[in-house]
């Protein structure tokens, strides 16, 4: 039961399912799939009814899946788990995650939920499982409850794997949600002589990763005239054989920059697998992902509504909170976690305070204007709409003029320290290690140091607790700490955070003088970690070798 509950990371279920990687051993299996699949139907029905006050009949729910290897074996124990809750199944087969939501809300589609298989940018060996309702994607506690009554299925089940006898009924909803995407793209540019092919005349390169994002290509972009010669990557292959389908990763940026400046073209996209997620290159070869991403969107978004409130992640610069209210926004800072930030948005919203644009630094990004639906084509889609607003009226720079004064960090860095412990017990020596930071900070033993908070938003305790009537239940703890000194005054800041997805702790650190993340690094070390004993609880080899120790 334990290990069908460790599946849950956060708002997702994620594990192994194919054989490949050392150390670990298979346990999303296709019973396993089975068991929460039903699980997950039997709690959408019981959502329904309690809407409704009565029975319901023919609940429907789609299943859409990356190009993973797993995804045919695993797809047959979610449709015979779904089947065997009485829901209706319909296989949209290659999706993408934010298509699986809109498959609940488009016509005639409009299903009651939905699920998305896929493990991001995860390797091919893994995969995983992401739900949807009307009200969009479920939240951690939602899917712990599912994950729970899954494990109690799996463990008293007698036979693992039933028979489907009903075979999901086939739909080609990636035509429909292309030609939604397309539909935003000519209605907000509405071109004065060609409506119907507004990128006319623009060369898009497209590198999806041989993901599920090679549709932008050829079902958006071709038929809305842009030329797509140069574009990489766009045949979907399970194997990923040619870079991390990541935009974060530095080849995938590389390889994309190397098309857009070998043909000249007026924007490089980069997707995720799933394509929840996106980066750019702008037509100087120039990446835009991470800081440079949300300060992109943030000067799109503040053009229409420039009071608007900018919710990221803890881990972004201060030059981006100086970026953003020097356009007239506000920032709040949050805890990491794509979903934690959309969710403190949507809170915010329901507060009376506007906040139209919600990224982590990972390139996870919502709109309010898009039901607050984390899609890394409809990003893109804004850029596109940008950059043709922005030629209509004249000018030729592109959009990377839009964030040539943000302000860079002078030095940033990324450590991990895994947890040495049974897995069972990672995340509790995990949290123990992170409230013993808080404490060493609180009283004084780390000189300088000051637990961070963004007070306009409620958030306090740096970043961790919602300062409200109902504050957010807590996926994983973490603290942002602003680190200052007499001759510099306040130069950087470290965020430590339990890691959602793996036994390990992770360490951002960014500085805006030269020597700032090695002086944060050994005061970390130094005075925290050897001080107080966790380095007993950690592998701090990444620590030592930053260090120079």
């Amino acid at each position: 039961m334990d290990r069908v509950r460790r599946l849950q990371n956060g708002s997702d279920v994620r594990g192994v399912a194919v054989e490949g990687e050392k150390g670990r051993t298979v346990d999303l299996t296709t019973p396993v799939a089975e068991a929460i699949a039903e699980s997950f139907g039997e709690w959408v029905i019981k959502k329904l009814e309690e809407e409704k006050g009565r029975p319901v009949e023919d609940v429907k729910i789609s299943l859409g899946r990356d190009p993973r290897i797993s995804g045919a074996s695993l797809s047959v124990g979610i449709f015979a788990g779904l089947a065997r809750a009485g829901c209706m199944v319909f296989d949209m087969g290659l999706a993408t995650t934010p298509a699986c939501f809109m498959s609940t809300l488009l016509l005639p589609f409009n299903y009651d939920a939905s699920i998305m298989m896929t493990a991001s940018h995860l390797p091919y060996t893994r995969n995983g499982l992401k739900f949807f309702t009307k009200k969009g994607g479920l939240t951690s506690p939602e899917v712990e409850e599912i994950c729970d009554i899954a494990a109690r299925k799996y463990a008293n089940r007698q036979v693992k794997v039933s028979t489907l006898l009903t075979p999901p009924r086939k739909v080609n909803f990636m035509s429909a949600y292309s030609n939604h995407l397309r539909n935003i793209i000519k209605e907000r540019v509405n071109h004065p002589v060609h409506y119907d092919t507004p990128l006319l005349g623009f060369q898009i390169i497209v590198n999806a990763g041989n993901g599920s994002g090679g549709f932008f290509t050829w079902d958006v972009l071709d038929k809305l005239g842009a030329d797509t010669f140069g574009s990489i990557n766009l045949q979907p292959d399970g194997m990923f054989p040619n870079h991390i389908p990541n935009p974060e990763d530095k080849v995938a940026m590389a390889l994309t920059r190397a098309s857009v400046l070998e043909n000249s073209a007026d924007l490089g996209i980069v997707f995720d697998t799933d394509v929840d997620r996106s980066g750019v290159v702008d037509k100087e070869g120039n990446p835009i992902n991470g800081d440079k991403l949300i300060a992109l969107m943030s000067a799109i978004v503040l053009r229409e509504h420039p009071d608007s409130t900018i919710v990221t992640d803890a881990r972004t610069s201060m030059a981006l909170t100086k970026f953003i209210t020097e356009r007239g926004g506000h920032h709040c800072l949050y805890r990491v976690g794509y979903r934690n930030v959309i969710d403190k948005g949507i809170e915010l919203n329901k507060a009376g305070i506007n906040a139209h644009l919600m990224m982590e630094t990972s390139g996870h990004g919502a709109l309010k204007e898009n039901y607050f639906l984390d899609d890394g084509a409809y990003m893109v889609v804004r850029i596109i709409i940008e950059m043709v607003r922005m030629k209509l009226e004249g000018s030729d720079e592109g959009i990377g003029s839009l964030i040539k004064d943000l302000e860079e960090p002078l030095e940033s860095a990324e450590l991990r320290m895994d947890v040495l412990s049974e897995p069972r017990y990672a995340k509790a020596k995990a949290v123990e290690v992170i409230e013993t930071f808080k404490n060493y900070i609180e009283e004084g033993k780390l000189g300088g140091w000051e637990l961070d908070s963004c007070g306009d938003c409620w958030v306090s305790d740096g970043c961790l607790v919602d300062a409200t009537d109902s504050p957010t239940v807590i996926d994983a703890h973490m603290y942002r700490a602003k680190v200052s000194d007499e001759r510099h005054g306040e130069y950087g800041w470290v965020h430590i955070r339990q890691s959602i997805h793996n036994p390990n702790i992770a360490v951002n650190m960014q500085s805006t003088i030269s020597g700032g993340c090695l002086s944060i690094t050994r005061v970390l070390r130094d005075k925290f970690l050897l001080a107080s004993g966790m380095d007993y609880v950690l592998d701090i080899t990444e620590i030592d070798k930053y260090a120079g120790i």
